[in-house]
């Protein structure tokens, strides 16, 4: 990666210097560059602008102008790492829509209204549950874990024993998820952040990530696939303490409309993120717990559809980006404006898949109304095995027992027993015999909602 070049307070000179030669016979060129954004709107780091500039300028004091705009434009953050330099960032419009998006579309109350629309709060607990699980997997797989997606869903569904090292670290990112759910109205303290690392990898290899332990020395460093060091966390020497100030400023209320720094929660629980991987205060699993304390964060400030939205499954497709972000910020002095850039990006996506599956779950919701009414099974199915066939049918859940039934409708054994087999006597579900448990599978066709030959024939005989 290209560092910018250190400007040696060249920024407070920089307009002397532009009615001086060389620089004067360009001077309309140099003042185009005196603005934050490129011509497309992007906030782009040193290495990507020095290509982009016309030929025959003078890249440093390109670099110099753009600096001077962006610093005019500053809002400093918190203080971070030893020696002490100040993370700050610029409001662009990229994450201006984001904050939009946000607000409209993730809130608890948005979160009721789309449950509402659904109708059938059972079955949308089926979609939101899935969804939960893909943030967990592919958290997991981002830090490296081999176990395919499928395989991950089937253990957390059947809530079984994991087998191997790679499963181990799903289900303690699963559980590490729900901590933070939980936990959600706790300050942030060091005692918060050790916990939260304990839950999300005790039992996976305790003696390589010594679990809620902070690193006692300066031998952890970050590295990329070469094996070359990238960053080098501040020294352990004053960690904790500087943990304790991150967490004095989390727990401001700069979300309250009044206060005189306001700051936007999903800002500050970028922020979060970034000063966790900053500091990397353990030995190992240091990005899977700034991930669970950026949605701790969110959770805290009534933002529950995060909940469902799984942005580790984007980072995981975008490793490389998500690295750099946080080398762009640290080799330009602490500008998070690269790092909370990226994370919008991944954010407006993430949330627009959220909205996409909750937008077709409504729509299957309808059809499937009118395909009961059609069919004479309306009056037949109970709610239950209403919210089972609509999850099956819409492919959030291919396989049922009694166990995961239980769980997600909130009922007996007993009762979800005779929901299932219900389904199987209309010839809805099958079920077949699994080690020690039943577990029933659609029996219908996908052909039954579009009224085809087989549908009909199975209403017929139902």
């Amino acid at each position: 990666m290209k560092k910018p070049p250190a400007l040696k307070g060249r920024t407070d000179r920089v307009f002397d210097l532009l009615v001086r030669p060389p620089h004067k016979q360009r001077l309309a060129d140099y003042l185009a560059l005196l603005k934050p954004l490129d011509d497309q709107g992007r906030y782009l780091p040193f290495e990507a602008l020095r290509y982009r500039w016309a030929a025959g300028l003078d890249v440093n004091f390109c670099w110099a102008l753009v600096k001077k705009a962006r610093v005019a434009q500053y809002v400093d953050l918190l203080p971070l790492g030893e020696p002490l330099q100040w993370g700050k960032y610029l409001l662009t419009p990229l994450a201006q829509r984001t904050l939009s998006i946000v607000d409209r579309q993730t809130t608890s109350a948005a979160l009721d209204y789309m449950t509402s629309q659904i109708g059938e709060r059972a079955h949308f607990s089926y979609l939101l549950n899935d969804l939960i699980e893909d943030e967990a997997i592919a958290s997991s797989q981002l830090e490296g874990a081999a176990t395919t997606t499928r395989v991950a869903k089937d253990m957390l569904r059947r809530q079984r024993q994991p087998r191997t090292p790679d499963e181990r670290m799903v289900m303690g990112n699963y559980r590490m998820m729900n901590f933070a759910w939980e936990k959600r109205y706790e300050p942030l303290s060091v005692e918060l952040i050790s916990a939260m690392h304990r839950v999300g990898v005790e039992g996976i290899d305790d003696e390589q990530y010594s679990p809620g332990m902070f690193r006692a020395n300066d031998e952890v460093v970050v590295q990329d696939g070469a094996g070359n060091t990238v960053h080098r966390p501040p020294p352990a020497t004053g960690l904790v303490l500087r943990l304790e100030r991150l967490s004095q400023w989390i727990n401001l209320a700069h979300e309250l409309p009044h206060h005189k720094n306001y700051l936007h929660p999903l800002i500050k629980a970028i922020t979060l993120h970034f000063a966790l991987g900053y500091e990397h205060p353990f030995r190992d699993g240091n990005g899977r717990v700034a991930r669970a304390l950026f949605y701790w964060f969110m959770f805290k400030n009534e933002f529950a559809a995060f909940r469902y939205i799984a942005i580790s499954l984007l980072l995981r497709n975008a490793p490389v980006k998500y690295g750099r972000s946080y080398l762009h910020t640290e080799a330009d002095e602490l500008d998070l404006t690269y790092f909370i850039e990226f994370q919008c990006s991944v954010i407006v996506r993430a949330v627009s898949r959220f909205d996409e599956a909750w937008r077709k779950s409504v729509a299957f919701s309808e059809d499937f109304e009118q395909w009961l009414t059609g069919a004479g099974f309306f009056e037949r199915l109970t709610e239950p095995q209403r919210s089972l066939y609509q999850a099956a049918k819409n492919g959030v859940a291919k396989e049922f027992t009694a166990g995961n039934v239980m769980e997600h409708l909130g009922c007996s054994c007993n009762s979800a027993m005779s929901t299932l087999n219900g389904l199987v006597e209309l010839q809805i579900f099958e079920k077949r015999k699994m080690g020690s448990e039943w577990v029933f599978f659609l029996h219908i066709a996908n052909e039954l909602k579009n009224g085809s030959e087989r549908s009909r024939s199975r209403s017929e005989s139902a």
